[in-house]
């Protein structure tokens, strides 16, 4: 076994030894055909924003947007390609591209080996980088030298808790809206537990163990907005996000058994996060979900056309699609979320 000492208010090996997918256990089959009984109107929503978009790097000075090339075919670029001068009498024309992406640069999931922690799972008194469920820094997720002069660091991958394990699942069941938006407007509110639940109990919304719970904040609406060029600035004074050092939210969120939490602003919390008692998480809500609960976060979903249509319906509950690339390794990943209602 990988630990002998799991983190206060985890679920370490509740899944067994090996698990990788945590909460998304709880997404069983009886939760597809419950997010299936929601589908009323047979309308579909895209949930993602254009996979360029924020737009630059002021939200995050790491990531980059999206660039495409050709790609090659032999001394030119395989794009507007005759295929006549390869097949005599073709009339074809072919393009073939390929993108240099980074995967949490827009709309996407993060992966169970996105955020660890420096924890002491062996007992032994002194701490080591560890991942959900024990999975190591350095052995399962591998890190690489820094090479001065590229965009990215090549040789690194996650052997455990990569992405493609959340894609395996489908991730497709009953997702429950939280609309914050609708109660707290576009200015930025930290949202606790008596927050949260007491905007669901106004509007009428449960949640079930094994749901998907979504945020809305009308944070995605003003970075689509901003046509590629967000202000940094306005863009951190905006809309609501998750308190991560909001203990009492912690344990509805350890109580409530949803199985994942995705939301249309940057990080699902507030970042950087209230002072806590050193030493601490800087991302606590990260801490909580990716390190001890194996919750998997989306972030920068765009919601606003859905949280309207729901809000005109007097409805919080629909189906929603959203798996990741199977993209083996990766420690993210861009989603093209799909909600039918």
């Amino acid at each position: 076994m990988r630990w002998t000492n799991r983190p206060e208010g985890s679920n370490w090996g509740e899944f067994g030894a090996d698990d990788q997918i945590g909460r998304l256990n709880l997404l069983t089959p009886q939760k597809v055909l419950d997010g299936i009984a929601e589908v009323r109107d047979g309308r579909s929503f895209c949930l993602s924003l254009p996979l360029d978009y924020p737009g630059g790097n002021v939200l995050n000075r790491l990531r980059r947007p999206p660039r495409h090339f050709a790609a090659e075919r032999g001394e030119q670029a395989n794009f507007n390609y005759p295929l006549g001068k390869d097949v005599p009498g073709a009339t074809d024309l072919v393009s073939d591209d390929a993108v240099l992406l980074y995967t949490q640069y827009s709309t996407q999931w993060d992966a169970l080996a996105h955020v660890g922690s420096h924890f002491d799972a062996d007992g032994d008194g002194v701490a080591e980088g560890v991942y959900y469920n024990g999975y190591r820094a350095g052995e399962h997720v591998e890190g690489a030298a820094l090479h001065h002069g590229h965009d990215a660091v090549e040789g690194v991958r996650a052997h455990a808790l990569g992405i493609e394990n959340m894609a395996r699942t489908g991730v497709q069941g009953r997702a429950v809206m939280v609309d914050l938006e609708r109660h707290l407007g576009r200015g930025r509110t930290l949202v606790g537990r008596d927050t949260l639940l007491d905007i669901m109990a106004a509007d009428g919304v449960t949640v079930e163990p094994g749901d998907m719970l979504v945020l809305y904040t009308g944070f995605a609406g003003e970075v689509l907005a901003m046509g590629g060029e967000p202000d940094a600035e306005r863009l951190h004074e905006a809309c609501a996000a998750l308190d991560g050092r909001d203990e009492g939210l912690h344990d509805w969120i350890r109580s409530s058994g949803i199985s994942v939490i995705a939301a249309d602003n940057y990080a699902v919390e507030h970042y950087p996060a209230r002072t806590g008692e050193v030493p601490c998480a800087g991302l606590p809500l990260h801490e909580l979900c990716l390190f001890k609960l194996g919750i998997h976060l989306g972030e920068l979903w765009y919601l606003d056309e859905l949280a309207a249509s729901l809000r005109e319906a007097g409805r919080s509950r629909f189906l929603l699609t959203a798996p990741p690339l199977r993209l083996p390794g990766s420690v993210g990943s861009p989603v093209t979320p799909v909600a039918t209602i």
